[in-house]
């Protein structure tokens, strides 16, 4: 039974995903997990605890009952909306992300190299 529950969590939870155009690696960065964990998560090798549970929820702007397959998706009514900061393109998702891996002198680096480019729209 546990083990049909994970497939089906995690079957949910894939389908989410990609419906939201996110990565395993996005995904586990807005819920607080490794991307390792993650990636077992969806591919049905365990359960996550109940706080993780929620915030996939959440993230994944699904209910509870669709991420355990007891009802057809419906509108999640106590999820709000994701923040205005995960609208982000999956490029500067990536970029951000291995930017915060940075040392001073690299960031400095990547803001003068930036700095080069002209903005949209210009």
């Amino acid at each position: 039974m546990e083990k049909t529950l994970a497939s089906r969590l995690g079957g949910a939870a894939r389908l989410a995903r990609t419906r939201l155009n996110l990565t395993q690696a996005d995904v586990a960065e807005r819920i607080g997990i490794a991307s390792e964990v993650y990636g077992r998560l969806e591919r049905g090798h365990m359960l996550p605890s109940i706080q993780t549970f929620r915030r996939l929820c959440v993230v994944l702007s699904i209910s509870a009952d669709e991420a355990l397959g007891l009802k057809p998706s419906q509108e999640v009514k106590w999820a709000a909306e994701p923040p205005s900061e995960y609208g982000e393109s999956g490029e500067l998702r990536r970029l951000l992300r291995r930017a915060k891996q940075l040392d001073r002198s690299a960031i400095r680096l990547l803001s003068v190299l930036a700095a080069q480019f002209k903005p949209k729209g210009s």
